[in-house]
This record gives structure tokens, sequence and C-alpha cells, in this order.
């Protein structure tokens, strides 16, 4: 059977297919300015039945038919879903009140599936939370400390996001030792523009780096991770500041590019730190800190581990960078495997497609 993989940006929609049960990577693409002046692709349902076309035109498939299941990444799925579901009215509408939490993320999501239910009404759509993963984190981990009733009210908790990236690369991880993944803790390390840290104890993620937002935790490519919020009621105060423009501030113009003055990329800010720029060794020290802060924070917590996995775009081509953590976690844990482990979320949501379409 086929399995088509969705997963929709705000302007952009990047498809894979796979064959199952042989997990064989088929065919990817992309269909990108989706909404922009002077595109073709005015909006989402352009851009499915634009896909679907492609598909059919380059001979992918012979017909649509052929297509056996979709899957599609959602990003937020709150507290109503915390493994994957058959998408019927009643989870578009649970999807859709989930979007005040990921305004930047589930109406996209949401518009591709509604697009696909339309032009494939006959095929089973999967959606897969990129939170569900970090449902098993327990309540004193998950929980901040506030007045309970904004969590009985609103929901504010840490739920963590990449979810489907750290479940592929602790099962990958678990391959490689060859032993079964219930019997293993592992660290996860998801290094790109954006990051995040998992702590996996027997297949299932205890504590996350990431929070009510993809904001909280590491330095990230233009997000500051871990901040003070008296620090930003206070830049609010000073520069007369609009929670909008605070929140740009924080999510788009922090993190690696505000402390380097380069780039987000730490490939460009590697190569200025070569050339002795100052801001971007800075930049790369702070980076490392915070990640090695946190993976010995999880070190504690899961009471040591059988590796340490770095995976995604920083993570799968840095080895000197990977080099640097090799050299003190096997400090403190010298059993600790410290490996790189490719991640494919878009596998991994296919696979939890099957399973869910065989059950």
């Amino acid at each position: 059977m086929k399995i088509l993989v969705i997963n929709c940006g705000s302007s952009s929609i990047k498809y894979k297919i796979y064959e199952f049960p042989r997990e064989k990577f088929i065919f990817k693409g992309v269909i990108e300015k989706i909404g922009e002046k002077d595109s073709p692709i005015a909006n989402h349902r352009d851009g499915i039945n634009e896909l679907l076309f492609r598909l059919v035109n380059e001979k992918i498939i012979l017909s649509l038919q052929e297509i056996s299941a979709i899957g599609h990444r959602v990003v937020h799925g709150a507290e109503f879903f915390r493994k994957p579901h058959l998408i019927d009215d009643e989870v578009i509408a649970k999807i859709k009140e989930c979007s005040d939490l990921a305004p930047l993320h589930n109406p996209a999501n949401l518009a591709g599936i509604v697009a696909c239910k339309e032009a494939l009404p006959n095929t089973p759509q999967v959606a897969i939370f990129d939170t569900a993963f970090h449902h098993n984190i327990p309540e004193y981990a998950y929980l901040y400390a506030i007045p309970l009733k904004y969590y009985q009210e609103y929901c504010i908790r840490k739920y963590g996001f990449h979810g489907t990236s750290h479940q592929f690369v602790a099962h990958a991880a678990a391959r490689r030792l060859k032993k079964p993944l219930n019997k293993l803790k592992i660290i996860t390390c998801h290094l790109g523009n954006g990051c995040s840290i998992a702590a996996v104890n027997k297949g299932k993620s205890i504590d996350t780096s990431m929070g009510f937002t993809p904001l909280e935790g590491l330095i990230m490519g233009t997000r500051c991770g871990d901040i003070d919020p008296a620090a930003v009621f206070h830049i609010m105060e000073k520069n007369k500041l609009s929670v909008s423009q605070m929140d740009e501030i924080l999510n788009r113009k922090s993190g690696l590019l505000a402390i380097s003055g380069v780039s987000n990329d730490v490939r460009a800010i590697t190569k200025e730190m070569a050339n002795g720029n100052i801001r971007a060794k800075l930049a790369i020290d702070m980076y490392v800190y915070r990640i090695k802060k946190y993976i010995g924070a999880y070190l504690l917590i899961l009471g040591g581990a059988d590796a340490v996995c770095f995976t995604a775009g920083v993570g799968e081509n840095n080895p000197w960078l990977i080099q640097r953590f090799k050299k003190d976690i096997r400090k403190i844990a010298p059993k600790t495997k410290v490996m790189v482990v490719p991640t494919d979320e878009e596998l991994m949501i296919a696979s939890l497609t099957h399973a869910l379409i065989n059950k």
C-alpha cells in the first residue's frame, strides 16, 4: 500500500510517498509560495490539487486510487490527542480548537486536511501530532508553578514538540544498539533551526526541553530559549513594545542570529568563528552550553543513559560539534554511547499511519 505524507506550512506543502509494509521511499516534493503575490497557487486547496496532479502526471502513481492512506503532520494536539487519530469531523473540530495554542501551524495543517478530504473523500486520513509522543511526561514535570487555574482554564502546561523526530530516533537508536527499546534510557537531541532535547525512558518521553510553545528550552536559530520572564517585561516597558512585537523579537530575532550578528545558520556562524569573529564564537559557546545543561539534567533524571543521540540538520552534519559533546559526556557517563542518528519524521508519520490503518 502507498501512503502519502503531508506537511503543510503557512505557504508551502511538503510531501512524501512511501510503500508499505516494505517502508520503501518512493518520491518527495514541495509546493511553495502558496498565497503569495503572482503565485498560481492561491490556497492550500489549490496546492493539494496541484500535488495530486503532479503525482499522476509525472507517473509517480498511475491513479489517485493507489493512495491507500494519507498521514498528516499536525503540530499541536493539546491534551485532546495523545496518539494518532483517524480524521473525522470531530477530530477536525478539535484540531481547530487547538489552533489558539499553535496559531502559526495548526490552521495550515488543518487547511491541508480539509483539502485532502475534498479531493480524496474515500481515502483514510490520519493525524499525527508533534505533541503526542510527549504525553507520558508526568504531571510534576509538565506543570508550571503558577496558579493552577491557568492550567485548568487555559491548558497552560509543557507540551513539547518534535515528537515524531524524537520517537523515530529513539527507535533507530535501539536498532543500532541491538536492544529492545523498552529496556533502554536514551537522550535524543533534535538540533536544527528549531532545537529540542527529550529524555526517553523505555520508549516513552518523560521530559523535553520545549514547553507550552517551541520557544522554551535550548538556544535556537532565531528563538531565545529559556529566559527570565521579568526580563521580557522590562524590555517591553523600556521600549514600549506590544505583545506581538515582543513575540516577534523572542521567536524571530533572537537565538544564534541575535548573538552572532551574522546568521541563524550554524554553518555561516562556524565560518565566521574560524575567521576570528568573537560574537560568532560566543554564539556557539552559548549554544553548546545550553545543550550540555539539558543533557546533564536528563542524565540525572533518567539515572544515566544508554545513549545520547544527535539528529536533524545541525546534529547530523557537524561532527566537530558532536565531538565537543562526546568529550564531556564521557567524563561523567563513560559507558554512554554518543551517536549521530539521522531522523526521518515523514517515515515515522507513514509508519504510524500504516499501523493505525491496519489495526
